[in-house]
């Protein structure tokens, strides 16, 4: 199951989001603005597809066992591999 830190992140990428496509569907803004806001949402959408491409591999784990059943096997992340890391390499 996600980490509740992990799912709060998306939550939040998501409500950035819909934040800055509402902001900019409204119109009437100064060009600079629009690309800043353009630019917030262009990260807020890559953080969102980040969290669904792992869960994406999280159900591909659970689901890929040889046997054709259900099975849990670890999943690390690129975050969960960074924190592992020795610095000295």
């Amino acid at each position: 199951m996600p980490a509740p830190k992990k799912s709060l992140k998306f939550e939040k990428a998501l409500e950035e989001l819909e934040r800055v496509v509402a902001r900019l569907e409204k119109g009437n803004l100064p060009l600079e603005e629009s690309l800043q806001l353009f630019e917030q949402g262009i990260k807020a959408a890559r953080e969102c597809r980040a969290y669904l491409e792992e869960a994406e591999k999280r159900v591909e784990t659970l689901l890929g066992s040889e046997a054709g059943g259900l099975e849990l096997s670890p999943y690390e992340s690129e975050e969960d591999e960074n924190e592992t890391e020795d610095p000295d390499e």
